[in-house]
């Protein structure tokens, strides 16, 4: 078992183990009391790992209650979210009950965005069962639904009370989905992490979940501590995102997350390096890594396209916006740029050699 633990404005522990979905009960009720648990997930996720969870909870004195929607980001939208707080009503939860999000970064979001606005704010846990969602969108609290206008758009900043990761729910998921995972995770190698990303850039992510997990975890728990509402230093974990929400976007989100922002690292990379923003050509180690992995680079928008989706991000600040850019494989910063530069910049990232 790994345990991370989380101070920010709400502490609370992260435990790696694998097989913790068999013993979901037993963790929460060493930091819960028995109260309603109600299951927020997609029709995947319930099929492969509700019973276990609900079993483990109903027998440690949980009363169970489960809303099932259909997978995928496009379900993350207002009308699934509203009708995720109707349940919550319905089966009249209280302040002292709880909200279990099981399942990927599209569950996490969407019942952590609902737990922290149904009666202004109830308890909420996390169990992610992808990779990406361990590493990433489980831990810091941020919350999120689309909108038609773009991503994550309406959301809220709710830390969870406990999340439970379990590596085994990792081997249902397909080869594609997998890899969305470790493009988050070479993500973090290349802000803060050198010998992870040499790990990851040998093909070696399967090999060594729990440590590379806990590793990127403690990135994230660190970069969160310092800056709980991503007004600063937070705003690192973005490496790759801009970019890579507009090309989700643009795709009309037939793009994955990992693999939009795994387009998106190389373009930022490559952009920075011809602008004379970086020490080394990091587009080039991290486009190796994303091959070893099975994960592409090169994106099939336009520059013109992608800044008019990027103009979107939440890191917009009135006529300027803030790049990450990596300066050496291990170090990033962020750079802010006129909004009217944006195009220029995208541009240069995906312009092929001369």
């Amino acid at each position: 078992m790994k345990l991370v633990t989380v101070n920010a404005s709400k502490s609370y522990e992260i435990i790696i183990e694998q097989g913790i979905l068999a013993k979901a009960g037993q963790e929460t009720a060493k930091r819960i009391s028995a109260c309603t648990a109600a299951i927020v997930t997609d029709n995947i996720v319930d099929s492969l790992y509700s019973d276990v969870v609900c079993k483990s909870l109903q027998e440690t004195g949980f009363s169970v209650c489960k809303f099932v929607f259909t997978h995928g980001e496009a379900s993350k939208n207002l009308t699934v979210f509203g009708q995720i707080l109707e349940f919550f009503a319905q089966k009249q939860l209280t302040k002292s009950d709880l909200v279990v999000a099981l399942g990927g970064g599209v569950i996490g979001d969407i019942a952590g965005f609902a737990a922290s606005v149904y009666l202004r704010g109830i308890r909420f846990m996390q169990i992610p069962t992808t990779y990406l969602a361990a590493i990433d969108s489980s831990v810091g609290g941020k919350t999120a639904i689309d909108l038609a206008a773009g991503k994550n758009l309406a959301g809220t900043f709710y830390q969870p009370s406990l999340v439970l990761c379990d590596p085994d729910s990792f081997a249902t998921l397909p080869e594609k989905v997998f890899a969305d995972g470790t493009a988050e995770a070479i993500k973090y190698g290349v802000l803060a992490a050198p010998k992870l990303f040499d790990k990851l850039a040998q093909g070696q992510a399967q090999l060594d979940l729990v440590n590379i997990i806990e590793q990127c975890v403690k990135i994230k728990r660190d970069l969160v501590m310092r800056d709980e509402f991503d007004n600063g230093d937070r705003q690192l974990l973005n490496f790759g995102h801009t970019i890579g929400h507009a090309i989700e976007h643009c795709s009309g989100y037939r793009i994955t997350h990992g693999h939009a922002v795994a387009m998106g690292m190389v373009t930022i990379s490559k952009a920075a390096w011809r602008l004379g923003l970086s020490a080394q050509d990091c587009s080039e180690p991290i486009k190796a890594a994303l091959l070893a992995n099975n994960l592409p680079f090169s994106s099939p928008f336009t520059a013109e396209q992608l800044a008019l989706a990027a103009l979107l991000d939440k890191k917009r600040r009135l006529d300027n916006i803030t790049l990450v850019i990596p300066i050496k494989i291990g170090q990033c910063v962020l750079h802010k740029i006129p909004v009217s530069s944006l195009y220029y910049f995208i541009n240069q990232g995906i312009l092929e050699e001369a």
